[in-house]
């Protein structure tokens, strides 16, 4: 009697909304949907898979682009029950066969330029793979109604990068999601006006929480496969967007290009993400938009922070309106105002767990509380000031991707010529941070920083390489025989 779910959102807008557009497709063959051909489309394609035997907790996965398929999706998959797993197109096939190893999704859906690889990834599982067109194309108009969900029931998992080096599953409900959805539109103040031009990948919580809080209000989403900077300045200016979010270096592009041209992008209200206080500064004072900065995760559906970056420029914002937080230390005792904490978590955002990872569970929820990894500090108003993360959860974030330097230290001790190794992050003129190797090699090496390069670019995610190599003798230690000191690393290399 009291459940409402991403499938009675889609419900919602066919009858409030039904000839208002909902999604303008800047893919090339598909058409503009409006909120009633949308609420058929995800019937259509629920009623399929109902009929193909998918059923309640199932999972499906999807590798693709951005694409209106996307959407159909949420809504069909919420109206049964099952799970979408939208898996990162730019992990290394290894990462990739480990992710549906550990979900056993029943189907794989893909895009045209992700077909090949879905294919030779679903194989040794017979996976069935399907075309993402399919979701747009489904004509099963058999009647079946919407079963019962309990406000907890997972409507997404979404792979976060790899602190032991392997991904973990963070479980999202419906209630995760219209909650982070309802924190977005009431602090931002969003209506059925907004048009959201999503070209930050759907597959990570930033552009799917902007993507959905636009659509739960009515407004229009905007979909292009991902960030190109001519075609982002001509879409906003010819579709009015209003929102979109951004992370390095995509808002110095876009500021780059307004100042070049002239351009204001009046329409343009809203900007979410993460960058440097001088970026923004330079992007508002070319533009009429606001820069939001947040800090959130996928475990927290989103923003456990969000604030105007103007109001305390290099801060992450304040307290969000349906999220709670403290600051504690290693007993989970709070710390002081101004002292540096670990960035603990409660509300409605905060994650079912991390699929089937009891034990891990249990240590991240533990007295009560989502345990983040993230460290941080409030000031005398209120604001966080983001302080890195623990030592053991470390995290490098290349243009808003994650990367734990374990994994990559793991793939660069695969290298024949290579003793040791501590990865660190570094200041990065583009992305805002960069990943730097420090590497002993063995005698007579004759290893140098492209081929390594290379050699960790061909194994996982090219986005996780590292941008910078430095060749050392040798590498500072915690005592005689103890562990790389990575502070000292930093120290001295950073």
């Amino acid at each position: 009697m009291r459940e409402f779910t991403l499938y009675d959102l889609f419900v919602r807008n066919a009858r409030n909304n039904h000839d208002s557009t909902a999604l303008i497709s800047e893919i090339a063959g598909h058409e503009n949907l409006s909120f009633g051909q949308l609420l058929s489309r995800c019937d259509r394609l629920a009623a399929s898979l109902h009929n193909q035997g998918i059923k309640s907790g199932d999972r499906i996965a999807l590798l693709s682009m951005n694409h209106p398929g996307f959407y159909i999706l949420v809504g069909a998959l919420a109206k049964i029950g099952a799970i979408l797993v939208p898996l990162n197109w730019r992990l290394a096939n290894d990462e990739l066969s480990y992710i549906l190893a550990d979900c056993r999704p029943i189907q794989f859906f893909a895009d045209d330029t992700q077909l090949g690889k879905a294919r030779e990834l679903a194989e040794p599982a017979n996976i069935p793979v399907v075309k993402i067109e399919q979701a747009l194309t489904a004509s099963d108009t058999t009647p079946l109604p919407a079963i019962s969900l309990e406000p907890d029931h997972p409507a997404c998992i979404i792979y976060t990068a790899a602190v032991e080096g392997k991904p973990r599953g963070a479980t999202l409900s419906h209630n995760n999601l219209l909650s982070a959805n309802l924190q977005v539109i009431t602090s931002m103040g969003l209506n059925s006006d907004d048009v959201n031009l999503a070209m930050l990948p759907l597959f990570h919580i930033t552009g799917m929480n902007l993507a959905l809080a636009v659509m739960q209000m009515g407004g229009k989403n905007v979909v292009m496969e991902k960030f190109d900077l001519e075609r982002t300045i001509a879409i906003t200016g010819r579709e009015q967007v209003t929102i979109m979010g951004s992370f390095p270096p995509i808002l110095a592009r876009i500021t780059d290009a307004m100042t070049e041209t002239g351009t204001s992008l009046p329409s343009l209200k809203y900007v979410v993400g993460l960058d440097g206080p001088d970026n923004i500064k330079r992007f508002e004072d070319v533009s009429a938009a606001k820069f939001w900065i947040l800090y959130g995760q996928a475990e927290t559906s989103g923003f456990v922070t969000f604030s105007q970056a103007s109001d305390k420029p290099g801060t992450a914002g304040k307290q969000g309106l349906l999220s709670n937080f403290m600051l504690v230390d290693e007993n989970d005792v709070p710390v002081k105002q101004g002292e540096t904490g670990e960035i603990v978590v409660r509300g409605p955002l905060v994650f079912n767990g991390y699929w089937k990872q009891p034990e891990a569970n249990d240590f991240t929820f533990r007295n009560g509380w989502h345990h983040t990894g993230d460290l941080g500090a409030l000031d005398e108003g209120g604001y966080l000031l983001y302080k890195g993360r623990k030592p053991e959860k470390e995290l490098i974030k290349p243009g808003g991707e994650n990367v734990y330097p374990a994994e990559v230290e793991a793939v660069i001790l695969q290298h024949q010529e290579v003793e040791a190794v501590s990865v660190i992050g570094v200041p990065d003129s583009r992305f805002g941070e960069g990943v730097k190797a420090v590497c002993v090699t063995t005698h007579g090496s004759t290893l140098d920083a492209k081929s390594l390069i290379e050699f960790v670019g061909a194994r996982i995610a090219r986005y996780k390489k590292p941008g910078y190599v430095q060749f050392v003798e040798s590498l500072p230690t915690l005592g005689e025989d103890g562990p790389i000191d990575r502070n000292k690393v930093k120290e001295l290399y950073g």
